[in-house]
């Protein structure tokens, strides 16, 4: 059942995918009873995101909107916009969430919705993002905690992390250190955003 906001806590809401390590982290990070965040609800546009059985063991309430189910994407939106309303969400967070929205999806969450991306924005929006950074010779990559808005990787940065590129890395090894600084990074910029959106402690 949906929980009521407290002072102390905002509600999440985490889109997911497929396996959800960046869903996973935030769940870890909301264990600690000082964190100012609780996950509220898992949702996934994909019956078989392994990311699912993840949020169920943790509590969490979870929710399928398969995007196949809908012949287009303005329906596909409604009926998440629709499963949202049963919640009491302040805060979006976009986790391996393969699919773009629109501005009919983003504009009632705007500054209220955020996604992390495996660069350092503006460099690499899009897709295959260590492939590119990789084939241009770069010694350093990252990733961004960014507020989303209709133009893809385009919205306000909230937080980056550096990782260095290793000459013998490949797509894969610096997949994998990118991720852990994404685990760190991701926590930290919902900390930062609560502060924010939380009443000032009397």
């Amino acid at each position: 059942m949906p929980t009521e906001t407290t002072p102390d806590k905002i509600n999440l809401a985490i889109f997911i995918s497929g396996r959800g390590s960046n869903m996973s982290a935030l769940i870890e990070a909301c264990k600690d009873s000082s964190f100012p965040a609780r996950i509220e609800l898992v949702l996934s546009n994909r019956p078989d995101a392994k990311g699912l059985e993840a949020a169920q063991k943790a509590g969490i309430q979870t929710e399928i909107i398969d995007h196949k189910a809908y012949d287009n994407r303005e329906h596909f939106e409604n009926a998440v916009l629709t499963a949202l309303k049963t919640y009491d969400i302040d805060l979006i967070c976009l986790a391996g969430f393969m699919r773009l929205l629109s501005s009919h999806f983003i504009t009632p969450w705007a500054g209220r919705m955020i996604n992390i991306h495996p660069s350092l924005l503006p460099d690499y929006k899009g897709l295959n993002t260590h492939e590119r950074a990789l084939a241009d010779g770069k010694t350093e990559t990252g990733c961004t905690v960014h507020y989303v808005v209709p133009d893809m990787d385009s919205g306000e940065i909230i937080m980056q992390r550096r990782c260095p590129i290793a000459k013998d890395d490949t797509p894969d090894t610096l997949a994998g250190r990118v991720l852990e600084q994404e685990h760190i990074a991701y926590p930290d910029a919902v900390r930062m955003i609560a502060q924010k959106l939380l009443p000032p402690a009397s």
